[in-house]
């Protein structure tokens, strides 16, 4: 990949540039300190499920579209039920755990890095408020952020990656989108941006029969690569 093909940088933000499950799981333990590790995980993956499978609702028509922020308060919801907990101001504070995310170690130099070369564009799932509360939380440096609200659906659907060509100008084959999970790469890739993608201890690795375009350890390698591009 010569460097002239790209001129812009799209970033998924869940997952590749903040550690989602380390956030929820604060939430979870301040919501209930008595509660052992195993059941922490428990709870943590009780919501992930429940997110997931709304998501997956919303995309296939069964569901009207909510934002991630009412996505999130109904798995804070489920989650205290299970964990015997019926306090509404602490069921909320769970639920705004979904946007004090910590940041991966290196993000926010990598980000710097790539910020001095590229434009960067932020594309979430996260709702317009919920990114607003990340990137502030995590110290995200984005050119432009956008949510998947302004298309009231959520990614893999290819209106979420239309909203960055869109913002961008420029064709899709010169955005490079980068993640760490393989479906959103798919997605992207359905539309025709070029794709990268950043391994993180959490995230949907690359099956065999992926082809895309980079494979970073992380943003200082994705840096570098785009470099000796």
């Amino acid at each position: 990949m010569s460097q002239p093909e790209i001129d812009a940088v799209v970033f998924d933000v869940l997952g590749t540039l903040v550690d989602e499950p380390a956030g929820i799981r604060a939430g979870i333990r301040e919501l209930a300190p008595s509660l052992d590790e195993p059941r922490v995980e428990e709870l943590l993956s009780l919501w992930h499920r429940h997110i997931d499978r709304e998501q997956r609702r919303i995309l296939d028509g069964v569901r009207p579209y909510l934002t991630s922020d009412l996505l999130d308060l109904e798995a804070a919801r489920q989650v205290a039920d299970a964990a015997g907990v019926d306090d509404p101001a602490a069921v909320a504070a769970l639920a705004l755990s979904g946007q004090r995310l910590p940041p991966w170690p290196d993000t926010v130099a990598g980000l710097a890095r790539l910020a001095e070369r590229f434009p960067l564009i932020g594309l979430s799932n996260a709702s317009r408020r919920a990114l607003l509360g990340l990137n502030a939380h995590a110290g995200l440096r984005w050119h432009q952020a956008l949510s998947a609200e302004d298309t009231r659906t959520y990614k893999p659907d290819p209106a979420v990656y239309q909203l960055a060509v869109t913002v961008s100008g420029r064709p899709p084959e010169r955005l490079l989108m980068v993640a760490a999970h393989a479906w959103d790469l798919r997605g992207a890739q359905n539309l025709g941006l070029r794709t990268a993608y950043v391994a993180r201890p959490v995230g949907d690795p690359p099956t065999f029969s992926d082809r895309f375009d980079l494979h970073a350890d992380g943003l200082a390698d994705l840096a570098g690569q785009l470099d000796r591009a």
